[in-house]
């Protein structure tokens, strides 16, 4: 089924089309490679735990369907999405947004590993030699990260989460849909020439932690395809001279994790497209021109403005 939204834009009018699937008319995708060990309960029981509270709700994934019928009622919980995309397409920019209005956790698993990475533990080594290859990180290890975070989260009493960069593999979604019921997955694209100089500019304060971006995007529209602009996201004075670059955003590493993605982590989309829960989301600019467009295709535009009024 595809939903068409009427959206009009600052110059012209235009359409945007989102797509709702509720068939299963992808091809079957391959199982990642990497397995975890499943008979082990420990490196499942946070997550199992976690996911199978029952707290209030605001479920704003109309028409979307549940499918796991162990899992609580929507009207007990909170909400439980999933945000897909290639790596810097800008999952965590929108999830984080999302999350602050409707005050649930952002649980990224990239945030979770590079973690892992400054603590010098003893996956420190390991993760370093996978990261730096531009591979994806085994099942194993990410479940067990994951796992943790959630566990630290519940005995704190969070509620809800939205899920960045979980599940990339046919694998770990099955073990997600197994102990839990996805609300929705949105999908974030991006053409890709914009994907790599975004990859390229991303930009780190070594002091404050920081996330900015230094690409400044004009594509002019050619064949019918319609131009796309984006600012530069620059930092504060205090922070310019503070800007790092991380490590595996080199044009090598990023074409190699676009690569292990499009070869891994996109059969995901025909997992969940399957299942009635993806939502396909083209992102038009930056975030002043996508991030209204992308409230208004999850039925939140009117909410935001009812927050705002609120505080």
């Amino acid at each position: 089924m595809i939903f068409s939204f009427y959206i009009p834009s600052r110059k012209t009018s235009e359409t945007i089309r989102y797509r709702h699937s509720n068939t299963a008319c992808l091809p079957p995708s391959p199982r990642c490679p990497f397995s975890p060990d499943l008979s082990a309960p420990i490196r499942m029981a946070a997550l199992t735990r976690f996911v199978k509270r029952t707290t209030p709700l605001y479920s704003l994934a109309r028409g979307f369907s549940s499918t796991n019928p162990h899992a609580p009622p929507r009207e007990n919980r909170n909400i439980q999405w999933v945000f897909l995309g290639c790596p810097g397409v800008g999952k965590g920019t929108y999830a984080s947004r999302l999350c602050n209005l409707l005050g649930v956790p952002h649980i990224a698993t990239g945030d979770l590993v590079r973690h892992e990475l400054s603590s010098k533990g003893p996956l420190s080594s390991k993760l370093s030699e996978i990261v730096n290859q531009g591979q994806l990180v085994s099942d194993e290890i990410i479940i067990n990260l994951l796992s943790k975070r959630l566990a630290d989260g519940q005995a704190k009493g969070e509620s809800g989460f939205i899920l960045d960069g979980f599940p990339r593999t046919i694998n770990q979604a099955e073990i997600l849909e197994g102990v839990t019921d996805i609300d929705l997955v949105v999908n974030l694209k991006i053409r890709e020439e914009v994907l790599l100089a975004k990859c390229l500019g991303r930009r780190t304060c070594s002091q404050c932690g920081g996330n900015f971006n230094v690409a400044s995007i004009n594509i002019k529209g050619e064949n019918g395809r319609p131009g796309m602009s984006m600012a530069p996201l620059l930092p504060p004075e205090h922070c310019m001279s503070k800007l790092i670059t991380r490590s595996d955003d080199t044009e090598p590493i990023v074409k190699e994790r676009l690569r292990v993605y499009n070869e891994l982590s996109q059969p995901v989309e025909g997992f969940y497209h399957g299942k009635g829960k993806l939502l396909e989301f083209e992102l038009p600019g930056g975030i002043p021109e996508s991030w209204p467009k992308l409230l208004q295709a999850l039925n939140l535009d009117d909410y935001e403005e009812k927050q705002s009024v609120a505080a």
